[in-house]
């Protein structure tokens, strides 16, 4: 149904109606407008008067350096409304207005100010990125024309706010990193981190050494199922260049997000190795990996050729990524061929034996290992020289330099102890945060083949920095993200249904302050989000609407 309003059309009683079908009858009539998104913001204070009323007149204003967010705000109002609003350098008067501003009162860089009424709408941000986010708090809270008088006084709990995607198990199109670059900017976060080179697949073009592409980004065969004895041998691969990366890296950078690359190493190196036989300690042969786990294979530490490959890849990923921060990954590091290596240990021999800080947390492979400990030193060393820094799993919290940062998986334990020795900490436990993992128990009819179980009030729990820790090392987490490992994630669909709604909790666990958050007001605010999934075509799991059938699209 159509609407005329000021002689325009505004196309908005079929979203109302749409919304309200996602709304339980209790509730519908306690939320028919407000500010009450995912994530909650931290003050939300409804004033008096009319309500501003958005229609075709209204003109969007962008301050110095904000016409990129303008035209963000005019695109999303487009899709929600289907209003084309101009944008205009000033003010005119007797015109209703929506104005962008970067102002000095708002202290918080990432933090905003959004004051509604009837004469106009203004979102003032400590930075172009605060701005943002106050344009992603409007447009979650938009359900009709009638938009009410408020001010919304906002600012993130933590610093880093991020998804993880491996495209290294099964390789996903720029097109939808892109798509899911747009997901976490919905959901007001500004990490993305990037597994591009594991066992399974090297997907990042390096041009000094071209085999990891021609040999590393394919593999011959998949082992079906859950490393079942049936491989399919259906070749199966997949890369980006460069130019492609760079692609990426400014259509993040333009919603506010930084790309965080992750090239793993010395172990999950099979495919550069396939690449590569002279960087392992046997020469090989090997073959990219068909199937999922630990394998034993992985860079010989004793050769110095190993370095000059480690040092020609990172400086080609500090070409493209002009993150601070460079993920070496470092996790699940199997010792066996440095055993068997007689110049592996003949280097040992002549190290220092790293203090075990994280013996008492059982990794999955052996205690780190000396060998470990030089080979993270020497690549740390080169980042710094660069300029950049190290970011690695908690099992290269053993002997690494003090400015290291700390990504705990093993559990919250690990980051916990590391944060309080003085290394700062992203929060990634497998017990919350883990999307791979089942969201429901009975998962005969869920599609993943993964094991695990997290649901979404799981997720919900998490407190990256809880008061148990003390002041120093609450200051050291910088926060949290969920990691989606790719093993039994075969498209891409399959990644938005595995990420969402539980993306949405994990939202508010990086945004909101803890005594803002309420898991039953969650839910209800969460009903009304999925109304812009639908808009944008996500796939999301559905187990808490089990009764009530939610529309597969808008109807305008």
């Amino acid at each position: 149904m159509i609407t005329r309003i000021g002689g325009r059309h505004l196309i908005y009683l079929s979203l109302i109606m749409c919304l309200l079908s996602f709304i339980p009858a209790s509730t519908q009539a306690s939320h028919p407008a407000d500010y009450e998104v995912v994530p909650m913001p931290q003050r939300i204070e409804m004033q008096k008067g009319e309500p501003f009323v958005l229609n075709g007149d209204v003109q969007i204003i962008a301050g110095e350096g904000l016409q990129q967010e303008a035209g963000f705000l005019q695109a999303y109002l487009k899709d929600l409304t289907d209003l084309s609003l101009s944008l205009a350098p000033r003010r005119e008067k007797k015109k209703a207005y929506i104005e962008l501003a970067v102002s000095p009162k708002v202290t918080s860089p990432e933090g905003y100010v959004l004051t509604i009424n009837q004469k106009g709408i203004t979102i003032e941000g400590g930075s172009p990125a605060g701005v943002f986010y106050g344009i992603q708090t409007l447009r979650k809270s938009i359900v009709c024309s009638q938009i009410p008088a408020a001010v919304v006084t906002d600012a993130p709990r933590f610093v880093w706010r991020g998804m993880h995607l491996d495209c290294s198990r099964h390789f996903f199109s720029v097109t939808f990193v892109k798509k899911f670059i747009d997901l976490l900017a919905l959901h007001n976060m500004n990490r993305f981190h990037w597994h591009l080179t594991d066992d399974q697949g090297w997907r990042i073009e390096i041009k000094k050494w071209p085999k990891l592409l021609s040999v590393g980004s394919q593999r011959s065969g998949t082992i079906i199922g859950t490393n079942s004895d049936i491989d399919d041998s259906i070749p199966y691969g997949g890369y980006y260049t460069q130019d492609e990366a760079r692609e990426i890296v400014a259509y993040a950078a333009e919603r506010h997000i930084t790309v965080i690359p992750e090239i793993d190493m010395p172990g999950h190196m099979l495919a550069a190795l396939a690449s590569y036989p002279e960087l392992g300690c046997t020469g090989g042969p090997y073959q990219v990996g068909h199937y999922w786990g630990v394998y034993k294979d992985v860079l010989c530490v004793s050769n110095e050729r190993v370095y000059q490959f480690v040092e020609d890849v990172l400086t080609e990923i500090m070409d493209i990524f002009p993150s601070e921060v460079i993920h070496i990954g470092g996790d699940e590091t199997p010792t066996e061929k440095w055993l068997q290596c007689p110049k592996c240990q003949a280097l040992q021999k002549q190290l220092p034996v790293p203090q075990q800080a994280a013996e008492d947390f059982e990794p999955l492979t052996s205690k780190l290992s000396p060998l470990q400990a030089h080979f993270t030193k020497r690549v740390f060393d080169f980042l710094t020289s660069k300029g950049r820094r190290a970011l690695g799993w908690d099992e290269i919290l053993d002997g690494s330099p003090q400015d290291a940062m700390i990504m705990s998986w093993r559990g919250t334990e690990p980051g916990a102890k590391a944060a309080e020795t003085g290394h700062d900490v992203v929060m990634t436990p497998t017990t919350f945060c883990y999307f791979d993992y089942q969201q429901v128990e009975d998962t005969q009819f869920e599609p993943s083949r993964c094991g695990g179980f997290i649901p979404i009030e799981k997720v919900y729990s998490l407190d990256p920095a809880p008061d148990s820790l003390s002041l120093t090392a609450r200051e050291h987490i910088l926060g949290t993200q969920a990691n989606l490992w790719a093993e039994y994630m075969t498209n891409e669909a399959m990644v938005e249904y595995q990420a969402l709604p539980r993306m949405s909790a994990l939202s508010e666990v990086q945004w909101t302050q803890p005594t803002r958050k309420d898991y039953e007001s969650f839910k209800e605010r969460l009903t009304r989000l999925t109304a812009l999934f639908e808009l944008y075509h996500y796939q999301y799991a559905k187990h808490l609407w089990p009764d009530r059938q939610i529309p597969s699209r808008w109807q305008f």
